[in-house]
């Protein structure tokens, strides 16, 4: 389960996230972005709404997109990580380290993203089994922080979330900074784009960024 996880989102290069408080919009933006060639998404638990429209989300993969990944994020303590794995979610992504979240995690075998803002957070992930960091807020990070701590951790794998853009220069520079994929949310899926229910738009957006990830990791 955890390596099928790792390996969707390191073939596509990014992790689209989203939330709506409409469960309709969240399912019309799931269809979208696999219509793009995404098959691995982090729905944000943000709001009263968000675990049913995960439920929901759960719901229309299982008819209509049978190899989609469903990740939750946000998930800031172990109620939190139950209810979602309850739910049927594929993988957990934090803002931060949850020491009972990766516990969990590794229990289950599942993939579990902890966002890391210095050494000392990704040493304790990394002690307690966590392979894969975010790195968050990766627009204040910026990808010079990577570069400079990556040969510290030779078997992580690294994401920044926050603030990625979706210029070439961007993507580029995290890139050659060692990312296997970049977080990416608002400047993908818009609030703009998701009040319009411009899912056309998402789509080609999409599109456009996953095959700009391709060109820049040949």
């Amino acid at each position: 389960m955890k390596q099928k996880a790792v390996q969707a989102i390191l073939d596509q290069g990014i992790l689209p996230l989203y939330f709506n408080p409409d469960e309709t919009v969240s399912v019309d933006i799931l269809r979208a972005i696999y219509k793009a060639g995404i098959k691995a998404v982090e729905y944000t638990n943000r709001g009263e709404a968000a675990l049913n429209n995960f439920k929901k989300l759960v719901a229309t993969r299982n008819e209509e997109m049978k190899d989609m990944l469903l990740g939750v994020g946000t998930i800031k303590n172990l109620q939190q990580a139950e209810d979602y794995i309850a739910a049927g979610a594929d993988f957990m992504v934090s803002p931060g380290y949850v020491k009972e979240v990766a516990d969990k995690a590794n229990a289950i075998g599942m993939l579990y993203a902890p966002g890391c803002m210095t050494p000392t957070e990704i040493i304790a992930a990394e002690n307690n089994g966590v392979t894969f960091i975010k790195l968050f807020p990766g627009n204040m990070l910026g990808p010079e922080f990577l570069s400079s701590i990556k040969e510290i951790f030779p078997k992580l794998l690294f994401m920044p979330t926050g603030g990625v853009d979706t210029t070439k220069e961007n993507i580029e520079g995290w890139f050659k900074a060692g990312v296997c994929a970049v977080g990416m949310g608002s400047k993908l899926i818009s609030k703009k784009l998701m009040e319009a229910k411009d899912y056309a738009t998402i789509e080609s957006s999409t599109k456009d960024v996953l095959s700009l990830i391709q060109s820049i990791k040949k």
